[in-house]
């Protein structure tokens, strides 16, 4: 036990002196030897641990999220070679595995011949496959269900078991790929033929982070998913699943678990009113009206304890913004792409500490006009208990006119 733990700590070692060497400016080709000496028994969630000590110990996230396509030339070879994880069908991950072979179909086999053509097309002809290019990339865009999907339902598992860097460096990565997968689609809308070169670029770097995102996926983050996701937390992922969609396919949903409890048999909180009413200072309502009365208001609500944990959202029948229920007892701060969570954080300390009592956004979503606001939430005494967020779609209330006095 003692060697497997002195070979364990060697290769952690070697791969964090690997990577600050890479964030030194050193070539994959100068690293690679070393790596390949270790890797052989190395598993991918070693990999992710050893990544989560680096930024422990001070390494920006951003610094990993930048040099996570190095890290992955550097593990390629070794971790092409493991084989897929093995799942029985409509199984969550199965469900992913298919929808990454999906995205490969149509980037492969749809995608890349349109650029091609379009490399060689004569001026006169570029017109029509730009449009069909397009039309593909607009359907390549149903990967943002895949990732959020990911992003929300998935990693908060791993943060509940500690895991927390791992999520945030991937989450960067696949806002990186939204943001050249929107870029394509500009390029392609309003295509100009002096931008041709520009264009074909820009896809096809979109296809290639899509490709190493699939590959990080399931030779990384897949196989340390079931070494550490319990059945139950996968019947919980299934079960919420729907709420955000799926990419390019129809799923199997044959996938049967073994445990016998429900998936979502959780404690209930200690409540001795539970079976009758709560009294408030209005007036009283039993625990199913309360739920009933949230689900139905015009607005989305959520609520984030003064320890900045969400301890609450509004089960609207059309929310502006997906909530699941994996998010409750989650850091708010993991609730955000890493590219805002300054902000979120600047809006909850400014509420907080008595600098804001609320702060307002509004902003274009489709063909909404999304209205956002947050309250500081203080007791009797003035005592800060928690942040309330609102959201709601006010462009039906711009549109009012005149009165409207009876009922029609």
């Amino acid at each position: 036990m003692s060697e497997l733990i002195n070979n364990r700590e060697h290769r952690k070692q070697v791969v964090k002196e690997i990577l600050l060497d890479l964030h030194r400016g050193k070539t994959v080709a100068e690293v690679k030897s070393r790596f390949n000496a270790i890797a052989n028994d190395m598993d991918a969630a070693e990999l992710s641990l050893i990544e989560q000590s680096l930024i422990n110990e001070g390494l920006p996230v951003e610094e990993i999220q930048n040099l996570c396509n190095v890290h992955a030339s550097v593990f390629k070879e070794s971790f092409s070679e493991k084989p897929d994880v093995d799942v029985a069908e409509g199984h969550p991950l199965d469900i992913y595995g298919d929808e990454n072979h999906a995205l490969e179909q149509l980037m492969e086999k749809e995608i890349r011949p349109l650029l091609q053509d379009l490399r060689t097309a004569p001026p006169e002809k570029e017109s029509n496959i730009v449009i069909n290019l397009a039309e593909k990339l607009n359907l390549l865009w149903d990967v943002d269900k895949h990732y959020s999907r990911k992003e929300h339902l998935i990693f908060p598992f791993l943060e509940s078991y500690g895991i927390t860097a791992p999520p945030k460096v991937m989450w960067g990565v696949d806002d990186e790929i939204r943001a050249l997968l929107k870029e394509s689609k500009r390029l392609a809308l309003h295509y100009e033929v002096d931008a041709k070169d520009q264009l074909v670029a820009k896809v096809e770097e979109t296809l290639e982070q899509i490709r190493e995102m699939i590959f990080k996926e399931s030779k990384i983050l897949f196989p340390m998913l079931m070494e550490t996701l319990s059945e139950n937390d996968w019947v919980r992922i299934l079960e919420d699943s729907d709420q955000i969609g799926y990419c390019l396919i129809e799923p199997s949903l044959k996938w049967v678990p073994h445990i016998a409890e429900p998936a979502d048999s959780q404690p209930e909180l200690a409540n001795p009113n539970v079976q009758g009413f709560i009294k408030f200072a209005t007036g009283v309502l039993t625990p199913k009206e309360i739920e009933l009365i949230f689900s139905h208001l015009p607005v989305d609500i959520t609520f984030v304890g003064k320890d900045n944990v969400v301890k609450f959202f509004s089960a609207s029948k059309e929310r502006i913004f997906h909530r699941t229920k994996t998010i409750i007892g989650r850091k708010v701060e993991n609730c955000h792409p890493p590219t805002s969570v300054h902000v979120v954080e600047q809006i909850a300390n400014d509420l907080k500490s008595g600098k804001k009592d609320k702060e307002s956004f509004w902003i274009r979503l489709g063909d909404k006009y999304v209205y956002i606001q947050y309250f500081a939430v203080r007791d009797e005494s003035g005592d800060f208990v928690g942040v309330l967020e609102v959201t709601q779609d006010i462009k039906p209330l711009q549109e009012i006119t005149g009165e409207k006095r009876i009922m029609d």
